[in-house]
């Protein structure tokens, strides 16, 4: 029986978990980008193998690139965007020359994964990555200051938004901005002004629009994917909804089939996040699985905690309202029926013990994933002997 792939992700040599650390931790592959460079920019052959030698230094294997980000100018299909695509495609040319096979990327509009706080409280003491949407309607309608922001709230939220913008401190403030305006690790942030510049990119730009543009996009791009034996994994959405004003396009069952059969392209494929997908209660996470199947090409195992206001925080990985068994019990049986291996990485984790007194990445602290990589490992093991 053929296991899963057991991955790691590291944020490059200024990650504060080191691969030194990541090998003790059972993980055997990297997943990781080239942080350094600019959106859009080429990531030259040089660069890559650089990294690449690094990383198999340690004994380890760069397994999946995550993530080949995509220049704003070709999700809004505006300004230089056929040049930046022939940048995307050297870049793939040249990951595919340095023996790289899974690409990741995303195409959520000017932010990425959005949080409005990084240190909430669990009952064990350990510190999580959380959602609220009053406070992200205090950011988005008193500090971003985003035209008709309240229309995109109920009229409770709303309420209890202004609330709690009174009895918030200017330190309060800036602490929230930061958060939900954080991004990846290693790269440029953003500030409120370039946030507004950024969505105001976006004015005239409806989900019907943004959707087609990836669509374009893939046809550019997935016949040369196909030559070079890569495989695409988009992203989902994170948190899996619209917010501040922007379309989301990949949140659902509807979306990912809509991607994968617009561009049947072999190469065209998902990345499946049980942690993004998890926080809609509408998707069946499971179910999701068996009719993606073989279109998984990388995932991303974690757990998340809903409340009926749609709030959640991430939960242990084998906690949380997901169903982590059957997820990987399907995903288990896909796995038999493919040649490659996929890779899943126990997705952020809790700061917790030695890592609560260390600077960290938020949601990448080293204990934290540790322990949902050995209790993903456990529980894989034991779906295969049950098989």
């Amino acid at each position: 029986m053929k296991e899963l792939r057991q991955t790691w992700r590291w944020f490059g040599p200024d990650d504060p978990v080191t691969l030194q650390d990541i090998r003790q931790t059972g993980a055997v592959g990297i997943v990781t980008a080239l942080h350094q460079v600019p959106h859009g920019e080429v990531w030259t052959y040089e660069d890559i193998i650089q990294r690449k030698n690094l990383i198999e230094s340690y004994g380890l294997t760069w397994d999946v690139v995550e993530s080949v980000t995509i220049h704003e100018e070709i999700k809004t299909k505006s300004g230089d965007y056929s040049n930046w695509i022939e940048k995307y495609k050297e870049s793939l040319r040249n990951l595919a020359k340095a023996g790289l096979r899974v690409i990741t990327y995303n195409f959520m509009p000017v932010n990425d994964w959005t949080r409005t706080q990084l240190d909430y409280t669990m009952p064990d003491g350990s510190k999580a990555l959380y959602f609220n949407w009053i406070d992200l309607a205090v950011f988005d309608i008193f500090i971003l200051q985003r035209k008709n922001a309240r229309q995109s709230y109920s009229n409770e939220i709303v309420l209890q938004a202004e609330i709690k913008f009174k009895q918030y401190t200017q330190e309060e403030l800036d602490q929230l901005s930061g958060v939900v305006m954080f991004g990846i690790p290693g790269e440029k942030k953003i500030t409120v002004e370039s946030m507004r510049e950024k969505l105001s990119r976006y004015d005239n730009i409806k989900q019907e629009d943004l959707r087609n543009n990836l669509v374009y996009f893939l046809q550019q791009i997935t016949p040369l994917c196909d030559e070079l034996n890569l495989d695409l994994a988009i992203h989902p959405d994170d948190p899996p909804c619209d917010i501040l004003g922007l379309p989301r396009i990949v949140k659902n069952i509807e979306d990912l089939e809509f991607i994968v059969n617009a561009v049947p392209n072999k190469s065209n494929g998902i990345c499946f996040c049980t942690g993004s997908l998890g926080a809609n209660p509408d998707n069946n996470l499971p179910e999701m699985v068996k009719k993606l199947g073989t279109r998984i090409h990388f995932t991303h195992l974690r757990n998340v905690k809903k409340d009926p206001e749609g709030n959640f925080y991430e939960d242990d990985h084998l906690g949380g309202d997901n169903d982590m068994y059957a997820v990987l019990k399907e995903l288990l049986i896909i796995q038999q029926n493919v040649p490659n291996q996929i890779s899943f990485r126990p997705d952020h984790g809790h700061q917790m013990i030695d890592d609560l007194k260390k600077v960290t990445n938020p949601g990448y602290s080293c204990i934290g994933r540790l322990r949902g990589l050995a209790e993903i490992r456990g529980l894989q093991l034991g779906i295969l002997r049950s098989l």
